[in-house]
């Protein structure tokens, strides 16, 4: 997690599309059955779970929205969720092979990644601002602060892959860089899934 400005530099466009995006996973609640689902998944019950954000061409849940603040205390600046097996452990072994450490070095070299990372930073913090909004959420305890160590650094490969999966390919460069190394192992548009709905 980042800390920087909680001003988001998004144009009223992006602001719209986020708006609507919210109220779509707001409005769309999680079913019993998804939360079980995702409940074995994760190995512990999904807290603040709101709805599923991306799903395996299966139906099967990929990532998770989760609500800012959890049973009213509990801040939770991880909006979007990683919650696929398949895609928990293909991200793990991206990391054990030091990737994070290169696109560190990207992000040093690259004035123009860098910019998108931070542009990232503030579409995440825009999402979450505007899921907050329609479950009245606070976020004064996590104003500023995204998820995989935006806007300066990369920590987290799921968090970042977890972005790219529920808002789309070319909000995150590194999150969808993530999940192009990761593609022999988990693809979304391939079923991998152990567990799947309804089974």
């Amino acid at each position: 997690m980042s800390e920087i400005s909680t001003s988001y530099p998004l144009s009223k466009k992006e602001r719209g599309a986020l708006a609507t995006s919210a109220e779509q996973f707001v409005t769309d609640r999680a079913s019993q059955a998804e939360i079980d689902l995702v409940e074995q998944q994760l190995g512990r019950y999904p807290r603040g779970m709101v709805s599923v954000g991306a799903r395996c061409v299966c139906g099967t849940p990929l990532a998770v929205v989760t609500r800012p603040l959890i049973e009213g205390k509990i801040p939770f600046p991880t909006t979007l969720y990683l919650t696929s097996p398949e895609a928990v452990k293909a991200m793990s072994h991206l990391e054990a092979t030091g990737v994070m450490n290169e696109m560190n070095t990207e992000l040093a070299d690259s004035e123009a990644l860098r910019e998108s990372y931070a542009h990232a930073h503030a579409m995440y913090m825009g999402f979450r601002h505007e899921v907050a909004v329609r479950l009245g959420d606070s976020e004064e305890h996590i104003a500023g602060i995204s998820a995989g160590g935006m806007p300066v650094r990369v920590k987290c490969l799921h968090a970042l892959s977890a972005q790219s999966l529920v808002m789309g390919r070319g909000v995150n460069p590194l999150g969808d860089e993530a999940l192009d190394a990761a593609r022999d192992e988990f693809d979304p548009t391939v079923c991998r899934c152990a567990l799947r709905l309804g089974k």
